[in-house]
């Protein structure tokens, strides 16, 4: 989670693929959106793990082991993104005053400067927690973006909500198949404070409606599967 407030608009990058993904977001027809989460200059302990949670946050188009080197300027991430399909780049830094995060559309921008205010590690959250969900798969599929008092006034509002929604791939809630659906990325827009809460959930599929006993047992998926059956009658002899 990281609160922040919207400001002001020669090396080698190594980066591993584990394996090839597609490339073409068959919804839109568009490039899916590929990002690069690194930093500029350097960064304290807790800066740089937040950079990690960044980076598994925008799994799986993402390169979770980018290698960086002190002598890397911006030119070397850009000369690299294009052949690799990278879309957006999430850059971390840090001044006297404060840590910022930008958000940079490649290669021509817009860039998008935040200035943050405060922020919690997932460790954190996790220790915080008597009983923590991270199964195997969760970042195995993008999350969903939700977007929260954002409204359509003002124009760098409307920037703000066009370049998150594009940072990840779309979703078709047609054809989407809900045990997906493990994470959530929410922007809540505060007008009082003109903060922005972002915030990075885990989720799960479960039966609403139903006591508590019977929505453990169906998640214990120790419900037979009657599909093929034929219907038939119960008899009951009093």
């Amino acid at each position: 989670m990281a609160r922040f407030r919207n400001s002001k608009k020669k090396g080698f990058v190594k980066s591993f693929v584990k394996k090839k993904q597609p490339t073409v977001d068959h919804i839109t027809g568009d490039k899916i959106p590929k990002s690069f989460v690194f930093s500029r200059g350097k960064l304290p302990g807790p800066l740089r793990q937040l950079e990690m949670d960044l980076r598994k946050l925008m799994l799986p188009h993402t390169a979770l082991n980018l290698k960086e080197k002190k002598r890397n300027n911006l030119k070397d991430f850009l000369n690299v993104a294009g052949p690799m399909g990278v879309t957006h780049f999430l850059m971390l830094s840090k001044t006297e005053s404060a840590p910022y995060l930008r958000v940079a559309r490649t290669p021509q921008g817009p860039t998008l400067t935040f200035k943050i205010h405060e922020y919690s590690l997932a460790v954190d959250v996790a220790q915080s927690q008597l009983r923590p969900r991270c199964p195997q798969d969760l970042f195995k599929t993008s999350p969903l973006i939700v977007l929260s008092g954002f409204g359509t006034g003002d124009q760098h509002l409307k920037l703000t909500t066009i370049m998150f929604q594009n940072i990840f791939p779309a979703i078709d809630i047609n054809t989407v198949k809900l045990s997906t659906c493990q994470r959530i990325v929410l922007l809540n827009y505060n007008k009082d404070t003109k903060l922005i809460d972002f915030r990075h959930y885990s989720i799960r599929l479960q039966p609403v409606g139903v006591s508590r006993r019977l929505r453990k047992f169906v998640q214990s998926h120790q419900v037979p599967d009657l599909r093929s059956l034929q219907d038939g009658w119960l008899w009951i002899r009093k």
